[in-house]
């Protein structure tokens, strides 16, 4: 057997592979700027936690680091650091970002402990800087920026730094910040026990290519195979069958196709957070961060509720397997506005299902989610990111989750006057009901048509009176019928062949010979009309609504009308800090205070300002857990604000985790649910 000639590819434990005296690493002049931001070392903090904690067998695999060793003599090592290297030197080729973030954190475990612990500062010392030269890192950057990671890592930045702006002072902030000093033994325990993949190219090797096929190649794998491999990872053959067998083959018939949305669904709904739809590895994510760790025994009772939600699941995606046939017609009515609400629904079956609950109260549940649904849809209101909230409130009790609907459900009022002048959205949905027709199966309508009683684009001989031909309308007349031939006064149902019969036939000629025919009241109804025009569609409008507004009822309870605010849980967690975040919201509402607040940073400091004044044993028991951003002193440069003589404000993380330390705290003093953002209008398009 033939051996590689230009590639040399060995598994090695990271930190041991960082030590060696002989391992220097130097970033090329052609490789991108540092760009980890916190969400990314809060992960890797998150796995070095995780993997510490378990025996010493378990290990955590980073990946693959790619590097040519140099072969330059003549560079010279005085010179600012760039693409060219002494001999022996490794030349960065993929693995930038990984190893830079692991030195931030070993510098900050070091400068944490050096005064306190000079045997583990030694060996955490050999991490960082040259065995031949102490005053270097091992690490060179690109000369751009490698002064500044110098500086933070050799803990070299004077005053003028403090406010400085840039990755490694974040990133090096945040790993300060989030250990201290009792728990640096325990993550350099889990540091050690990263492991890579350590490939190095010879002078033959095309470094492009290879790197372009460790990247590039092949179909990326999508969030429900990343969750498929993460669940049975680690477990022996004997282990991985039964999970695949018992557990997540039954969880893929019962899906199909719908997978993906089901993992997402599932998050939303066992969170109470939303899950993003679009996004690089959203869903992956925030199951990791559901399920951190799966020991066999704990994975079989989760996967056991896995499966239990996969069958609900299969339900809701097809009614018609639903014995009791009031149930399937009302889900079959929920598909109607799509699966967006199927977190709350799966819930509720669930519940019902055990018997936690009984059936008036779960078909109670899935009327007014089709009431919310309804009435926001025809207000112009968006649907969009409702469902987290309403799980959140469903778990405080049906009360509670009534409230929570009736607080974002138009008023009678509101509906009245759009469905006056608007079209209506799920006409054959609607009219249905109206009808008393129920769906086939649970689902869609079949053998009746949408009947547009004016039609959408009458003949000039189409009259409504038998006397006024189309075309002898003035063009004012005609304006206002087509304003309103979309409204349900003008729409009815009725059976396919009548609709074909009454094709393009103007209103007499239907009124006396085809809406007589039709055995549906609603429709029949027409008969008695003597002619068809404005006054007609709006009177026949204003009746229709009043059963409108009893068959989507609104819950009888005082409730606030907050229509366009945002639950703070509910916010939009961004990434860094993008274009436009310094005029993201409107305006806050806290606990029915008026703030003018209009970015995250003021959020974040007038927050935390104001549960220090008033609750602040709840703000001491959320940095405590979380470490930070309350601490005894100002330990390192950064953007400090002093709450008190012996007690200080860290303010220098990036959007996503000022948001989520917000959200957090909220959460722990219990008052989440009473505080609410408007986006602005750049907010809204962020």
């Amino acid at each position: 057997m033939g051996s590689a000639t230009n590639v040399d590819a060995i598994a090695v434990n990271t930190v041991a592979w960082l030590s060696a005296p002989d391992t220097t690493i130097v970033v090329p002049v052609y490789q991108r700027q540092y760009r980890w931001d916190i969400g990314g070392c809060e992960q890797l903090l998150g796995d070095i936690r995780a993997v510490a904690d378990l025996d010493d067998r378990s290990m955590h695999f980073i990946g693959s680091i790619l590097s040519t060793v140099s072969a330059d003599p003549g560079a010279d090592e005085n010179a600012e650091p760039d693409a060219s290297a002494p001999a022996g030197e490794l030349v960065l080729i993929d693995g930038q970002q990984r190893i830079t973030t692991l030195m931030l954190l070993v510098a900050a475990l070091h400068h944490t402990v050096r005064d306190v612990d000079p045997e583990l500062a030694a060996e955490l010392e050999r991490v960082l800087v040259r065995a031949d030269d102490p005053e270097r890192t091992k690490l060179r950057p690109h000369r751009a920026w490698a002064r500044v990671f110098e500086s933070v890592v050799l803990d070299r930045r004077g005053p003028e730094h403090a406010y400085r702006e840039s990755r490694f002072d974040d990133n090096y902030a945040f790993f300060r910040s989030q250990v201290r000093l009792d728990e640096v033994p325990r993550i350099w325990r889990g540091l050690q026990k990263l492991e890579h993949v350590s490939i190095t190219l010879g002078a033959g090797a095309n470094a492009q290519q290879i790197f372009e096929s460790l990247n590039s190649t092949g179909e990326p794998l999508r969030d429900h195979e990343l969750i498929h491999n993460y669940v049975l990872m680690g477990l022996s053959h004997a282990e991985q069958s039964e999970i695949e067998d018992a557990y997540w083959v039954p969880i893929e018939r019962n899906t199909g196709e719908a997978i993906a949305s089901f993992w997402r669904h599932f998050l939303v709904m066992t969170t109470g957070r939303e899950v993003a739809v679009a996004g690089e590895r959203s869903v992956y994510d925030a199951f990791r961060q559901r399920f951190p760790r799966l020991d066999l025994a704990t994975l079989r009772a989760d996967a056991s509720e896995w499966r239990d939600y996969s069958d609900i699941y299969r339900i809701l995606l097809d009614p018609t397997q639903e014995p009791d046939p009031e149930i399937a017609r009302q889900l079959g009515y929920i598909n109607t506005f799509g699966r967006g609400m199927y977190p709350l629904v799966m819930r509720a079956y669930r519940d019902y299902a055990q018997g936690a609950t009984d059936r008036v109260e779960l078909i109670a549940t899935l009327e007014n989610i089709q009431s919310l649904l309804l009435r926001r849809t025809i207000s112009g209101l968006s649907n969009d990111r409702l469902v987290a909230r309403l799980c959140r409130a469903r778990e405080d009790g049906a009360d509670a989750l009534v409230r929570a609907i009736a607080r974002i459900m138009p008023s009678n009022e509101r509906v009245r006057v759009e469905l006056k002048y608007g079209a209506l959205p799920h006409a054959a949905y609607v009219l249905g009901r109206l009808a008393g027709v129920a769906p086939v199966g649970g689902a869609g309508l079949e053998g009746f048509d949408v009947e547009h009683v004016f039609p959408l684009a009458p003949a000039d001989t189409w009259t409504g009176d038998g006397e006024r031909a189309w075309a002898d309308y003035s063009e004012d007349e005609q304006n206002s019928h087509r304003a309103l031939a979309p409204t349900l006064g003008n729409l009815t149902l009725i059976e396919t062949p009548l609709a074909e019969r009454g094709f393009d036939a103007s209103f007499p000629e239907k009124r006396d010979t085809i809406y007589p025919q039709s055995r549906l009241a609603l429709t029949t109804a027409l008969a008695d009309a003597p002619a068809w025009g404005t006054a007609a569609i709006t009177a026949r409008t204003a009746a229709l609504t009043e059963a409108f507004v009893e068959i989507w009822a609104r819950p009888q309870v005082i409730a606030i009308d907050d229509d366009g605010l945002t639950p703070i849980l509910d916010a939009v967690r961004r990434r860094g800090w993008p274009r436009g975040w310094e005029r993201e919201f409107e305006y806050v509402e806290y606990r029915g205070e008026h703030w003018e607040v209009y970015d995250i940073k003021y959020l974040f400091n007038r927050i935390f300002k104001r549960l220090w004044a008033d609750g602040r044993e709840h703000v001491v028991a959320f940095s405590t857990r979380r470490g930070g951003p309350i601490y005894p002193e100002q330990a390192w440069n950064g953007h400090w604000d002093a709450l008190d003589e012996s007690n200080f404000l860290y303010m220098g993380w990036d959007s996503r985790y000022m948001l989520t330390a917000v959200q957090g705290v909220l959460d722990e003093a219990g008052i989440a649910s009473e505080v609410f953002v408007k986006y602005s209008y750049t907010g809204a398009a962020m």
